[in-house]
């Protein structure tokens, strides 16, 4: 049997898939595998912000077509880029061990100064940039990972100062050693809380495919999946999605679980944060939700939903 997986056809999903496929003929040797591409709608439309053109699914629906026509075994995603609802008959197969959980300022080597001009479409990231550069702009830009930071360098009114990226991406594609026109600054997680998911990668397969199923359990890493099924139980329970700044980020020691969490305006100015302690992931997360909506956060979001 050739192990067919579905991936995007960016570098970083390409590195991402193929990390999959390694491992798996790892634990199963004598497996055949092999990476089928697909363009989904969000490499299609990069001239508008997700927000604006349906959400996360964007990224994983023509993936999903694939698995349900059985073309393909299982689709390899960031978790970050998944809605927290997965379509009927859909499951999360394995959640490997997560790589760097934080996000990264990256400017241009030569330059100092504070960002007056900061690129990014998250919503999450611009209210985290305005809080920490009350006087900066924030310019919506989309693409690969290079395609960003290209921007950078670029000429005129498309030239930022900084941007605002996934540090495991950028150590997937070994940027950080190869790039020496950037200069690369990782925040801390603790005060720039990262996305629900970020630095996970979900495989995702049919629920009644127990062929696959079996195959990648060798790569779950269940202390992982704790800590991601946390976040995304609170991003479940304030309904977030990347029309709202909110974050997560969860951490275990043995069966213990540590969630922290915002929800923010999008001009940065006011955000509340909530950390909490459990052992019940997904209690967890709905617990932190609660009280951060209780404490401001739910007339927050309808704000933000009324102006959309």
């Amino acid at each position: 049997m050739t192990f067919r997986i579905a991936t995007r056809g960016s570098a970083l999903a390409l590195w991402q898939a193929n990390y999959v496929a390694d491992r798996l003929r790892e634990k199963h040797p004598g497996l055949e595998t092999e990476l089928v591409v697909y363009k989904t709608m969000g490499d299609h439309i990069l001239d508008k912000p997700l927000a604006e053109i349906g959400g996360k699914g964007l990224f994983t629906k023509e993936l999903e077509e694939g698995l349900y026509a059985k073309a393909v075994h299982c689709a390899v995603h960031s978790l970050k880029d998944m809605p927290t609802q997965l379509p009927e008959g859909m499951v999360l197969g394995a959640i490997p061990t997560r790589a760097d959980v934080r996000d990264c300022i990256v400017r241009r080597v030569d330059d100092v100064e504070d960002p007056t001009l900061v690129g990014t479409a998250s919503l999450r990231r611009m209210a985290l940039a305005q809080e920490r550069w009350p006087d900066a702009r924030t310019e919506p830009i989309r693409g690969n990972v290079q395609t960003r930071m290209g921007r950078l360098y670029e000429s005129g009114e498309r030239r930022v100062d900084a941007v605002i990226l996934a540090m495991a991406g950028l150590l997937r594609l070994g940027l950080t050693q190869t790039e020496d026109r950037y200069d690369f600054s990782p925040l801390n997680p603790e005060k720039w809380i990262p996305a629900v998911g970020q630095g996970a990668l979900a495989i995702e397969c049919r629920d009644d495919d127990a062929e696959t199923l079996a195959v990648l359990s060798a790569l779950h890493d269940e202390q992982t999946a704790h800590c991601v099924t946390a976040e995304r139980a609170f991003m479940r329970a304030v309904e977030g999605d990347c029309r709202v700044p909110v974050g997560g980020y969860a951490t275990a020691d043995g069966d213990h679980l540590r969630l922290r969490a915002f929800i923010a305006t999008t001009d940065g100015q006011t955000r509340l944060i909530e950390t909490r302690f459990g052992r019940d992931a997904d209690q967890l997360g709905r617990d932190v939700a609660q009280l951060l909506l209780d404490a401001g956060g739910r007339d927050i979001l309808a704000r933000l939903r009324g102006r959309g």
